[in-house]
């Protein structure tokens, strides 16, 4: 099971950039939250990436988000930008497995157990309806939302390679990359 950060990682990069896209147009105050979160991560103050022209404040924001200490940030920002950006998404997935919802795709009360041949319809039906990167970082993403998430869907991702991510990055490429990262940023405070 894929943490938010490392979604952030295997995705397109495109795709990564239109989530902090959408947030800059459509969640002005969930994007500005970003920043700061994402800053105050990296012992910097927002106002250095605030003052970054707007396609540079989205490539920093972006490759912040990929570290392992942005998996709460990353989690919040992928959940939002898909029951904000995605509502049709979300609502065909739970209308499809029975499971009630708000109408937007938030669901309280989610079952123990998914319906193996319903779930498979449904996301068979969700890949020819939308673009199947989409699909997968919801199914991720609704996957964590439970501490192993769910049995049915793990077989389903696991049998399905649309639905599946590269292989993780390793501990020391990840740890290296963070560290650039910090050096990179301490850099360009100075």
């Amino acid at each position: 099971m894929k943490l938010a950060n490392e979604i952030f990682q295997e995705v397109k990069p495109e795709t990564a950039a239109s989530v902090f896209q959408y947030l800059r147009d459509e969640q002005r105050e969930v994007y500005k939250a970003s920043i700061s979160t994402l800053a105050a991560n990296r012992k910097l103050r927002p106002v250095f990436v605030q003052r970054k022209p707007a396609s540079e404040q989205i490539d920093w924001l972006v490759k912040n988000v990929k570290l392992r200490g942005s998996v709460e940030i990353a989690t919040q920002v992928l959940q939002l930008w898909l029951l904000k950006a995605h509502p049709a998404l979300l609502t065909s997935f739970l209308d499809g497995l029975g499971i009630e919802h708000d109408g937007e795709g938030a669901a309280d009360d989610i079952p123990d157990e998914l319906d193996a041949k319903k779930l498979k319809s449904t996301v068979n039906g969700l890949l020819k309806a939308h673009e199947p990167e989409l699909v997968r970082i919801y199914l991720h993403i609704f996957q964590i939302q439970r501490s192993n998430g769910w049995e049915e869907l793990t077989r389903l991702i696991e049998a399905t390679p649309e639905l599946q991510f590269g292989s993780a990055p390793t501990a020391p490429a990840a740890a290296t990359e963070e560290e650039a990262a910090e050096e990179e940023a301490a850099g360009e405070e100075k």
